[in-house]
């Protein structure tokens, strides 16, 4: 969650993006039989005490000096106080919640603090500002200048053997820095293979080496290990100039040396690591390709199935009470106030699930609340919160929870766009609902292949249900499997429990919304798609 960029709200002045990298150092270690599982939340402050969670790196198992792959991109403005608090919980579960975790110590700080220092280390805190042990975090910022990525596939050939007759390698790549080497990405782990093929990667030049493809960078091959402490197989230092002597017929080729084995006589090295490919492309922003004339298509679900209660009981999710207002409603404006900015005719399909609809009562998941199939569309916001409340008394709760068929529903138009080879259009689908899903295997089955296409899903869950399912939906750590085995090209899924952002409709919008920008940059980018009028954009510097 931790991409996009949080834009002060009713400011028009330019701001620069920063993006912060994290790591930390002595954390308390909570678990009995092996180490704390850390991850870090960052919050921002919108006014008073009310924070609203904004991201979260991914979570490292079995570590107390954890560098975080993960990275937080904001929009600094340096005549605002931009609050920030970070916080690092020991994960011991996979609910969304935090509130159940072990929590391991927060620091509150300004964005303008974090950039004037450019690094900066504190004292981790608990809850009664006494410190966390001896735990510290550190924060890096770098002003985003430069949007200039390197694509790189990247294998190994003969790696060491580190457990009986297998290994299980990734790779970590570091840039050169002031005070020391800075993590820039983290590949996947291979299981079980002496030869790994990685999945293709994009690294950005100002992660990577700051733009300077003679600066050395260094790459550490390891052999995952379950409780955290990594056998480090070897490394050896580069540049991005020389890895771009790489090709498919002739690799760039690295020895990984391992330090152990220098003094061994007749030693050559622990494996190669190859550079099949490194291309350095230009990549263009999101604010690029919108305005370029890239449209965003936002499509509604609502969530009529039973479990939300009687609409006509104040108990219900659905009931509207004397000022206009329930969850669903709330959520529809806070989200779509902002996506409808991104859309030039502003005419929304709204479809609803799980109800009984006239006029035979026959149970649909996937029906316009308009009753219009021809012409589902509801002009602004407006009219889609008008819509919702004359479909209200029309339709019987009922269920199941499906969400596979109105995901395929978006599908099927994203995959109409994609034909057509342009950067033109994107599509967001946002499902509003109380919980649990009935069709869990169709649905990953159906957010895997959308994955392929321009289109994001966002899920608002309302309520006090169990969100548990949502929250393996939104596959931040690892990307998400079909029942089949299929992998998702990306993540495309965000979930938002309604319940965090009761209060603040700009947070929950702010949150909600975070991941969307690089959702639609990356994969145009990564399909080699530029905006469709490129005379409307600066183009990437």
């Amino acid at each position: 969650m931790a991409s996009g960029g949080a834009t002060a709200p009713g400011v028009t002045h330019l701001a620069t993006k920063v993006e912060l990298t994290i790591s930390c150092e002595n954390l308390l270690d909570m678990d009995v039989f092996s180490k704390s599982d850390p991850l870090c939340a960052l919050y921002l402050n919108t006014s008073g005490s009310h924070w609203y969670e904004y991201g979260r790196t991914e979570m490292i198992l079995n570590c107390l000096n954890p560098k975080f792959n993960k990275k937080f991109v904001l929009d600094y403005y340096f005549e605002m106080v931009q609050r920030l608090k970070f916080s690092v919980y020991d994960i011991d579960n996979n609910t969304y919640d935090l509130s159940d975790d072990d929590f391991l110590g927060e620091i509150e700080c300004t964005l303008g603090q974090i950039v004037s220092n450019k690094q900066m280390t504190r004292p981790l805190l608990l809850k009664n500002n006494k410190p966390a042990g001896r735990g510290t975090i550190t924060i890096c910022a770098e002003e985003i200048t430069d949007n200039r990525v390197a694509e790189l596939e990247v294998s190994g050939r003969k790696l060491d053997k580190k457990y009986l007759w297998w290994s299980d390698p990734f790779l970590e790549f570091y840039k050169q820095t002031e005070t020391g080497w800075q993590l820039a990405h983290r590949t996947e782990v291979v299981s079980n293979n002496l030869n790994p093929i990685w999945r293709p990667f994009r690294i950005s030049l100002r992660s990577l080496c700051g733009g300077d493809v003679e600066k050395p960078i260094k790459v550490d091959c390891y052999d995952f290990h379950f409780n955290g402490s990594h056998n480090l197989i070897g490394s050896f230092k580069t540049s991005l100039a020389e890895m771009q002597l790489g090709t498919h017929i002739s690799p760039a080729e690295f020895g990984c040396m391992n330090p152990k084995k220098l003094k061994k006589k007749n030693y050559k090295n622990s494996g190669v690591i190859c550079v099949k490919r490194c291309q350095i492309v230009k990549e263009y922003t999101f604010l690029d390709y919108i305005m370029g004339g890239c449209q965003i298509n936002f499509t509604i679900a609502i969530d009529f199935t039973g479990s939300n209660g009687d609409p006509s009981s104040p108990q219900s999710l659905h009931y509207i009470n004397p000022d206009g207002y329930n969850e669903y409603l709330a959520a529809i404006w806070a989200v779509g106030n902002v996506i409808q900015d991104y859309d030039s005719n502003k005419m929304f399909p709204v479809f609803g699930f799980g109800a009984k609809i006239p006029p035979n009562g026959q149970v649909s998941h996937e029906f316009p609340i308009n009753f219009n199939p021809a012409n589902p569309f509801c002009a602004g916001i407006e009219g889609v919160v008008q819509a919702y409340q004359m479909c209200l008394p029309q339709v019987n709760l009922w269920g199941p929870t499906n969400f596979a068929p109105i995901i395929n529903h978006v599908a099927y138009f994203a995959r109409q766009a994609c034909r057509q080879n342009k950067a033109s259009q994107y599509f967001v689908l946002l499902i509003i609902t109380d919980g649990v899903i009935t069709d869990m295997d169709l649905t990953r089955a159906a957010i895997v292949e959308a994955s392929r296409l321009p289109m994001s899903i966002i899920i608002v869950g309302v309520g006090k249900a169990d969100f548990s399912a949502m929250e393996f939906l939104d596959s931040d750590d690892t990307l998400l499997r079909s029942p089949n085995g299929d992998v998702a090209s990306r993540d495309i899924v965000q979930f938002v429990p309604f319940r965090n952002f009761q209060a603040n409709s700009v947070a929950l919008a702010q949150s909600v919304l975070a991941e969307l920008p690089d959702q639609v940059s990356s994969f145009f980018n990564s399909n080699k798609l530029k905006p469709p009028n490129q005379a409307n954009v600066s183009g990437p510097s």
